[in-house]
């Protein structure tokens, strides 16, 4: 019986070392989540009890994508509690249209528009990228700010991997075009919120690659 006292050293040592590291990354998401920092402060906090509650399920080394998941799953209960009857989700039909024809943001190296976003000020980019459905918002900061594989993104966002790499594409489209619209003065209407995936049990998740910032 006093097996899990003696265990619960080990496992805060180990706690604090694998996900707390990652603390930036989480309030990160949540406040691309939730739009503003009052509310990313409560998620960030909630998501760490359920994490630290979670963490004798936790197998491996890795713990970023795992706590990313969390955290993304508990922004979801707030945002469901939240949702009027007025909100309604996306279709992804009609963003593939409207996407046709706009920029992409990994295109080569001397397309203008590629140039544009990643010379273009931060403020700027960071304004566009609040216009963006939460969808395409979440798959982009997990991707481009996280530097997540594409896997560990499906099983952040509980998506299959192949409508990651769609909502990434469309996403980096619809980028461009707010950063454009901005740029110009001229906002170019996107819709502000959708209805995201319910979460999964978070599950835990490979190696995540990091780089760009």
């Amino acid at each position: 019986m006093d097996a899990p006292h003696k265990d619960a050293p080990h496992s805060r040592r180990r706690f604090e070392a694998l996900v707390l590291p990652h603390l930036d990354a989480a309030y990160n998401l949540a406040r691309w989540l939730c739009g503003n920092p009052g509310d990313a402060d409560d998620v960030v906090q909630e998501a760490f009890l359920r994490a630290f509650r979670l963490f004798g399920s936790f197998r491996g080394d890795h713990a970023r994508p795992w706590l990313l998941a969390i955290v993304r799953n508990t922004w979801f209960t707030t945002w469901q509690k939240r949702k009027t009857a007025a909100e309604t989700g996306y279709d992804e039909a009609l963003f593939a249209t409207e996407a046709d024809g706009l920029p992409d943001w990994h295109g080569a190296p001397e397309d203008p528009e590629q140039w544009l976003l990643r010379e273009e000020d931060v403020r700027l980019v960071h304004a566009a990228l609040e216009q963006l459905p939460v969808a395409f918002r979440e798959v982009l900061v997990l991707r481009e700010l996280e530097e997540l594989h594409y896997r560990d993104i499906a099983r952040v966002a509980d998506i299959p991997v192949g409508t990651v790499m769609s909502r990434l594409s469309r996403g980096r489209r619809m980028l461009a075009a707010a950063v454009v619209a901005l740029r110009d003065g001229s906002p170019r209407p996107v819709a502000t919120d959708t209805t995201p995936a319910s979460p999964a049990s978070p599950q835990s998740a490979g190696d995540p690659r990091h780089g760009l910032q």
